[in-house]
């Protein structure tokens, strides 16, 4: 029999949640062959089967979250020939279920051995911090702590060695004005004289007929862990940068020229497409090395300056979207970008990325006119400081020389920081790459 355990998928990655079964219990499954879905705070992806069997029992339910090296499930050796008892339902639910029955405990039950905090440790609701928190705190449970304005010194962790999970802070979340369990109640309040009944009306009021209910009209489905970490991260960035977008028109004319020269040589070589979007992060490259600002992070009162230009490339997902890293960019060709931008896409669609090919980006740029989109203001990838969408390459009628002329115009959107970043800053790095473009001269092959 061989344990299946929940993987860490990074140094800094301490649980994950079990998104989906690929195989159910009693079916083959081959060794490295995938057999379930995982999703972290840092990617998600597939992860495969430690040895060849029978999968004989699964002992986390979807949706679950578990710390890393939890064993999820069972796969019996060989055949399965002699596991009579192969087993569907999971043992138990884990860390998630405990929370409710925490909060579900009768106020008569004795509060846990926990010192009640002065009320000067109380202002404004919160206590103040006595204690570091016990074991690890995953990026997760950090970023929760602060979008919500926890002491986590005061949240009781159940994880292995006392470590706070998500569900901790969930369940500290649920709590009255987020106060800890051994706050004293409050005094009880004297009772109120009672009322005189009143005189009933004279006449009553007619009983109306209750309306005859109705087929539903809407439909209920609670959001995938994709969709609510995006949403985490999209709240996040507009919390933390005072969004401001610019847009500035590039024609395009020579840079289609240089990709119809090109293209079916690069489809008969190397068997991808080439498109626009490896051009755009050439121009990019360029800009950056100029206005290395824009390259920056900001952490605290402090600017990070990166010497490495590594690239986001936002990914549109079937259920949201994820920014692969292309890293060294500015080491790269035409063709070397285009290389990573479809090996990055294609195993981010096949959940078949890794957490460090996620992290580490200095810049992003997303790519929302391959589907058609003449223009948009996207929401910067913290903690990086400027993010450039690109918009839809069509031709056009321009004033060339007091004459009209067929060109193809695309529009750059660069959305930046403007707590680091001004406008005339912004505008300028943008030009910069607009000019790259627009003077197209590097050879692609």
């Amino acid at each position: 029999m061989t344990d299946v355990v929940m993987p860490q998928m990074g140094e800094s990655i301490v649980e994950g949640t079990l998104t989906k079964w690929l195989k159910k219990p009693g079916e083959r499954v081959e060794r490295d062959e995938p057999l379930f879905e995982i999703s972290t705070d840092k990617v998600d992806t597939e992860i495969p089967s430690p040895s060849a069997g029978t999968l004989n029992e699964i002992l986390v339910e979807e949706g679950a979250t578990v710390q890393i090296n939890t064993v999820v499930a069972r796969i019996a050796d060989g055949d399965g020939a002699g596991s009579a008892g192969v087993k569907s339902a999971p043992a138990a639910t884990p860390e998630r279920s405990a929370a409710p029955e925490r909060l579900a405990a009768p106020a008569a039950t004795p509060p846990s051995p926990v010192q009640a905090a002065p009320a000067s440790q109380l202002e404004n609701g919160a206590a103040r911090e006595t204690d570091a928190p016990t074991g690890p705190i995953s990026p997760l449970v950090r970023r929760m702590a602060r979008e919500n304005n926890i002491d986590l010194a005061q949240v009781p962790g159940t994880g292995a060695g006392g470590r706070i999970t998500k569900q901790d802070v969930e369940a500290y979340l649920a709590r009255p004005s987020h106060a800890p369990a051994a706050v004293a109640a409050p005094a009880p309040q004297p009772s109120a004289p009672p009322r005189v009944a009143s005189p009933a009306p004279q006449f009553a009021a007619p009983v109306l007929p209750l309306p005859m209910p109705s087929a539903a009209k809407t439909r209920v489905e609670p959001l995938s862990a994709m969709r609510q970490r995006i949403a985490e991260h999209m709240v996040l960035s507009k919390r933390t940068s005072p969004h401001v977008t610019t847009v500035h028109r590039v024609d395009m004319t020579k840079v289609v020229k240089m990709r119809e020269r090109h293209k079916a040589d690069v489809q008969a070589r190397y068997g991808f497409s080439l498109t626009y979007l490896p051009f755009i992060a050439r121009a990019t490259v360029v800009g950056l090395r100029q206005y290395s600002l824009l390259n920056a992070s900001l952490e605290g009162t402090n600017v990070i300056f990166h010497n490495e230009i590594n690239i986001g490339i936002a990914v549109a997902l079937d259920n949201g979207l994820i920014v692969p890293v292309i890293r060294g960019a500015d080491e790269r060709n035409v063709l070397g970008l285009q290389h990573a931008v479809v090996d990055l896409a294609t195993r981010a669609r096949s959940r078949q990325l890794k957490p460090d090919e996620v992290q580490g980006g200095t810049f992003s740029i997303t790519n929302f006119g391959s589907f058609g989109s003449v223009m948009g203001t996207p929401i910067i990838n913290q903690p990086q400081v400027a993010i450039l969408g690109v918009g839809a390459v069509e031709k056009i009628p321009v004033v060339i020389d007091d004459a009209i002329a067929i060109r193809s115009i695309s529009y750059l959107s660069l959305s930046f920081d403007h707590r680091l970043i001004d406008g005339a800053l912004a505008d300028q790095f943008t030009a910069k790459v607009k000019q790259v473009l627009e003077n197209w001269s590097e050879e692609v092959l």
